[in-house]
C-alpha cells in the first residue's frame, strides 16, 4: 500500500507547483527563434503545452500531475496564436472532458467522502488501539500467560498499536500545514505564476516540508511492514507446532522477533535512502514511481507466505481428521484449526485482491467501495485480534477468574480482621 493513494487539495497544488516549474525549465532550454509562424509553449495552470503549428490543434498526453484527468485540446491559429478565450482575454484549453479539480461541486463531494472515510478510520483505530493495550496489559501482568506463543500475540498487538499511534502522528504531522482556507485562496492565476514585481500566494506556502515530516512517514511505513510481518509471524508459529516442534522453544523466539521487527526495517531503509537520494520531494508521503515497490513487494511476499501456510495448516489438520477413527480432532489439533481460522479471513487475503485491483476516480462506485471497505477492515483488525487472542483466550478468562476472587476472597478477610469489628458485652 501506498500511504494512502489519495490525493488531498494541497498535495495535488504541490504536484501542480512542481508541474509547473518543470515546464517553465524546459521552455527555457528552447531555442527562441522559430522560422515561419507557430505557437509559442506555454503553462496554462495546469498543462505544459509544448509549440504548436499553425491551422492545428494540439493534443498531449493527460498531465500526470492532475489526478483523474482523461482529455484535453487547445487549438494553434493560422497565425502562430493560441486560440483566447476573449472574455478573460486568456489563451482557451478543451478541458471539458476533464475532472473539475477546481469545482465547487466536486471539492463538496470529494470533501464529504475524505471526511468520511476520516471519521470511520480514526473511531476504528481508536477502539483498536483501546482493546490492544488492555490486552498486551493482561498477558504481561499474569506471569501463568508467560509462554512463547503469549510472547508472539504481545508482539503482534505491540505492532498494532504502533501502526495506529503512526497513522494519528502522520495525520496530525501532515495536515497541520496549510488551512483549507489558504489553499481556497490559490487560484489559476497563482498557477500560473504571479505578475513582474508581484510576490504570488503560493510563496507563502511552505513547499520543503522539515526533516521530521519525512521520518515520520517513514515510521509510517516501518510500523505497517512490521504489523505484516508480525502477521505472517503467527502464521510461522502455528505451521512450526505442526511440521517443526523445535520453534516452539522460547530460545527460538529471537528468532521471530528478528523476522518481525527486523526484516521491515531493512527494505524500509532501503527505500528511505532511495528516495531521499531520487526524490527528496515534499513530505515523502506522494507516491514516486516504481519506488513503492520497495516496500510493497516484501509486504504482499508476507500476506502470500501467510496465505499459503494457513493453507498448508487446514489440509494438515483436514487430513488428520478424515483418518481420525472418531472423527475428531485432539484438543492441542481443535486449537490449531481455531487459532488459524481467526487468522484466515482477518488477514492476507483483501490485501492481495486490492493490491491487484487498480484505482478508479474517486468519484466512482467501486473507488468508495474499496476505500470504505479498507479503512473499516484495516482500522478494526486490532481489535478483533485483541478479542479472540486475549479476551476469547480461556487460559487469559481462568487467569482473571482467579484474580478476581483473590482480590474478593481479600476483601472478605480484610473486613472480618478489622479492629471494632465485634461488639463486647460491659
Amino acid at each position: 500500500v501506498d500511504p494512502d493513494d489519495v490525493l488531498t487539495k494541497e498535495e495535488q497544488i504541490y504536484l501542480l507547483v512542481e508541474a509547473k516549474e518543470k515546464c517553465q525549465r524546459n521552455i527555457k532550454a528552447q531555442p527562441e527563434k522559430i522560422k515561419g509562424p507557430s505557437c509559442p509553449p506555454e503553462w496554462d495552470g495546469i498543462i505544459c503545452w509544448p509549440r504548436g503549428s499553425p491551422s492545428q490543434e494540439v493534443s498531449v498526453p493527460c498531465p500526470d500531475c492532475i489526478y483523474d484527468f482523461n482529455h484535453k485540446g487547445k487549438y494553434c491559429s493560422a497565425f502562430g496564436t493560441w486560440a483566447m478565450a476573449l472574455s478573460i482575454n486568456k489563451t482557451w484549453a478543451n478541458y471539458t472532458e476533464c475532472a473539475l479539480l477546481f469545482s465547487s461541486e466536486s471539492r463538496s463531494h470529494q470533501k464529504e467522502v475524505f471526511d468520511r472515510l476520516h471519521l470511520m478510520y480514526t473511531v476504528g483505530y481508536s477502539i483498536s488501539l483501546a482493546s490492544l493495550i488492555v490486552a498486551v496489559c493482561i498477558l504481561s501482568y499474569f506471569k501463568r500467560l508467560h509462554c512463547t506463543r503469549n510472547y508472539i500475540h504481545v508482539h503482534l498487538f505491540t505492532s498494532f498499536i504502533c501502526r495506529a499511534l503512526s497513522i494519528f502522528i502522520k495525520d496530525m504531522v501532515l495536515y497541520s500545514g496549510p488551512t483549507p482556507g489558504d489553499t481556497d485562496r490559490i487560484r489559476e492565476d497563482e498557477l500560473r505564476g504571479p505578475l513582474p514585481g508581484q510576490r504570488g500566494h503560493l510563496a507563502s506556502i511552505s513547499l520543503c516540508p522539515q526533516v521530521g515530516c519525512k521520518v515520520v512517514v517513514t515510521l509510517f511505513l516501518y510500523f505497517l511492514a512490521t504489523n505484516h510481518y508480525w502477521i505472517l509471524v503467527e502464521g510461522l508459529y502455528l505451521h512450526s507446532l505442526i511440521f517443526m516442534a523445535f520453534l516452539s522453544n522460547k530460545s527460538y523466539l529471537w528468532v521471530l522477533i528478528i523476522i518481525g521487527w527486523g526484516v521491515p526495517a531493512v527494505f524500509v531503509s532501503i527505500w528511505a535512502s532511495v528516495r531521499a537520494s531520487l526524490a527528496d520531494t515534499q513530505c515523502w508521503d506522494l507516491s514516486a514511481g516504481n519506488m513503492k515497490w520497495i516496500y510493497q513487494v516484501p509486504i504482499l511476499a508476507a500476506v502470500v507466505v501467510n496465505f499459503f501456510l494457513f493453507l498448508n495448516i487446514v489440509r494438515v489438520l483436514a487430513s488428520k481428521l478424515w483418518e481420525s477413527s472418531t472423527g475428531k480432532l485432539d484438543p492441542r489439533q481443535q486449537k490449531l484449526l481455531r487459532s488459524t481460522l481467526v487468522l484466515m479471513p482477518l488477514f492476507g487475503v483483501h490485501y492481495v485482491v486490492f493490491t491487484a485491483m487498480p484505482y478508479t476516480e474517486v468519484s466512482g462506485l467501486l473507488w468508495q467501495i474499496q476505500m470504505h471497505y479498507e479503512m473499516l477492515f484495516n482500522s478494526s483488525q486490532g481489535f478483533f485480534v485483541a478479542f479472540f487472542y486475549c479476551f476469547c483466550n480461556g487460559e487469559v478468562q481462568a487467569e482473571i477468574r482467579k484474580a478476581h476472587f483473590r482480590r474478593l476472597l481479600a476483601l472478605d478477610l480484610g473486613q472480618q480482621e478489622r479492629p471494632g469489628s465485634c461488639c463486647c458485652a460491659g
